[in-house]
């Protein structure tokens, strides 16, 4: 039996944490799952067995933080699961981890070899604690810590930024700079240390969520259609990125999967 819930964090995090995720699964039988660039950093507790990544060959770490990725993924159940996981939102990681989120970039980071004692400790009480409500609250204590020594001056221009990207399809870098008051070079540095990817990688993670989430809205669209309204150069160029990032081409995407943008959905 399989279940998944969504917590939301306490509003004074609202800012920093789009949500908690927990699953649950007793299925010993395998399964697979493929997973999609959301756009956001996460923090990962495994309390059960871990996942195994294919493309790897090997298991995810026990706790681990996952940087930004460019393309897709699958993984493999192992046995019973239980997940806690924190979904930052796209800019907050740093904050709270307190190095750049451009080290992250394309991989899974085991939190012991972050080097960070109370982060180590954190997964540490949440692999020993029963409940999974105390987990998440150990977890915003944690949090909160963290936010109680925030020093992060740029980070107010990076929220402006993906203001700027989550609200127009077609965005150019330079007028990016221009919102954040930097130079195109100094956005370029800031940003990947914040969001832990380049801007343009960023954009190209964005578009493609919006692209699931028109069609999640109505799956009878045409490509030709979404492609405009995503801010693609034409439909083949969709298409090409459909199949980066998911694996499928948009109808085969469409015949395997319920689309669902977790970056624009509402929870």
């Amino acid at each position: 039996m399989q279940s998944f819930e969504i917590i939301k964090p306490t509003p004074a995090l609202s800012s920093y944490i789009r949500y908690y995720w927990i699953l649950r699964d007793d299925a010993l039988r395998a399964v697979t799952e493929r997973t999609l660039p959301v756009g956001c950093i996460q923090l990962v507790f495994h309390r059960g067995q871990r996942l195994f990544m294919q493309s790897e060959r090997m298991l995810q770490p026990s706790s681990f933080i996952s940087g930004q990725f460019i393309g897709y993924a699958d993984v493999v159940s192992t046995g019973r699961l239980e997940m806690i996981v924190v979904v930052f939102q796209p800019q907050a990681a740093k904050t709270f981890l307190r190095i750049p989120s451009r080290l992250f970039y394309g991989q899974h980071i085991s939190t012991d070899d972050v080097e960070d004692s109370e982060l180590t400790d954190l997964a540490k009480q949440v692999a020993d604690t029963p409940e999974c409500e105390l987990c998440i609250r150990l977890i915003e204590e944690f949090l909160f810590r963290r936010l109680h020594a925030l020093t992060d001056f740029h980070l107010k221009r990076i929220t402006a930024v993906l203001h700027e990207i989550d609200s127009r399809p077609q965005v150019q870098l330079l007028q990016l700079a221009d919102v954040a008051c930097l130079s195109s070079k100094q956005l370029g540095r800031v940003f990947a240390d914040y969001i832990g990817a380049t801007p343009k990688e960023f954009i190209r993670i964005v578009r493609m969520q919006r692209a699931l989430s028109i069609l999640q809205r109505d799956a009878k669209i045409s490509f030709a259609q979404i492609a405009y309204e995503c801010g693609f150069a034409d439909q083949s160029h969709m298409i090409k990125e459909f199949k980066l990032f998911s694996g499928y081409t948009p109808a085969e995407y469409l015949s395997a999967c319920a689309p669902y943008s977790d970056y624009f959905s509402d929870y």
